[in-house]
């Protein structure tokens, strides 16, 4: 009964997405211009070739960004339940933030925070 639940839902995932898509391409205004096929910054013509390869250094940085942003997402509503929800969310959310230092001191150790 389960299984069938599951081949239910993922057959409806997959009609829902393929409506989607077939209604979107049946509707979508078709204008063929060469300019939309321009790379576009900010309304200023491109000067040299649109790809250029950045530092890996950036990635970590947006990277590392993110997971403390992530951090702070869970960490909003446990405190808002913290005295409804006793010890075991304490020592869940100690785990959790241990686990977030690691990681934050292994990409200090390798370089990954300093700015060059």
């Amino acid at each position: 009964m389960f299984f069938t639940f599951i081949i239910v839902v993922i057959l409806t995932a997959i009609a829902l997405v393929v409506a989607a898509m077939t209604i979107a391409k049946l509707i979508a205004p078709r204008s063929f211009n060469p300019q939309k096929g321009e790379p576009y910054e900010c309304g200023i013509p491109t000067r040299g070739g649109s790809w250029v390869q950045f530092k890996v250094g950036y990635y970590l940085f947006a990277i590392l960004f993110l997971m403390f942003d992530i951090e702070t997402v869970f960490l909003f509503p446990w405190a808002v339940v913290v005295s409804e929800v006793g010890a075991y969310a304490l020592v869940s959310v100690g785990f959790f933030l241990v686990i977030l230092i690691l990681g934050l001191a292994y990409a200090w150790k390798k370089g990954a925070l300093e700015w060059e």
